[in-house]
């Protein structure tokens, strides 16, 4: 690490901890040479995620074109902000641990119903109705009846 005070490329390490977000590693380093004291972040570089559309296509993952979709779902819910954020870094996780390096977008609507059935009902047929693009109402209903019945059956005690 190069010393922005005199360029000198040898320095220690004081101190490191980790960034708020645990994302980064916060160090302060001290220059051998002149003494002045720095900082310095590292971060890691992620391979972009390629996402596989229905048509084709392929795009690198957008975490905000995510949060708008589900924003949307979770719009007039009491759902947190940090609920929707925890949803994201959820759904990213486990993409990068997904063992191909091009992910179907089917992937990632399967994560999120799966994470929004347990959070909230009506936030979850919002988004399967988008998702699964419900052609009539008779799917929407049995959609609905599907959760219904999921929910009652986990709610019974044995």
């Amino acid at each position: 690490m190069k010393c922005p005070y005199c360029g000198l490329l040898e320095n220690k390490v004081i101190d490191s901890r980790l960034s708020k977000n645990t994302l980064s590693i916060r160090r302060r380093r001290e220059c051998l040479e002149c003494k002045n004291r720095f900082t310095t972040h590292e971060h890691i570089v992620q391979i972009p995620l390629v996402i596989v559309k229905k048509d084709g296509r392929r795009e690198q993952f957008n975490k905000d074109k995510l949060r708008n979709g589900i924003n949307k779902a979770c719009e007039k819910r009491d759902i947190s902000v940090n609920s929707i954020e925890d949803i994201l870094v959820k759904v990213e996780k486990e993409l990068r641990e997904f063992e191909k390096k091009e992910v179907p977008s089917s992937k990632i609507g399967e994560i999120v119903m799966a994470l929004l059935h347990e959070l909230d009902g009506v936030a979850y047929v919002r988004f399967a109705s988008v998702y699964r693009e419900f052609k009539d109402v008779k799917q929407f209903v049995n959609e609905l009846e599907q959760y219904i019945d999921e929910k009652n059956y986990s709610s019974i005690s044995v």
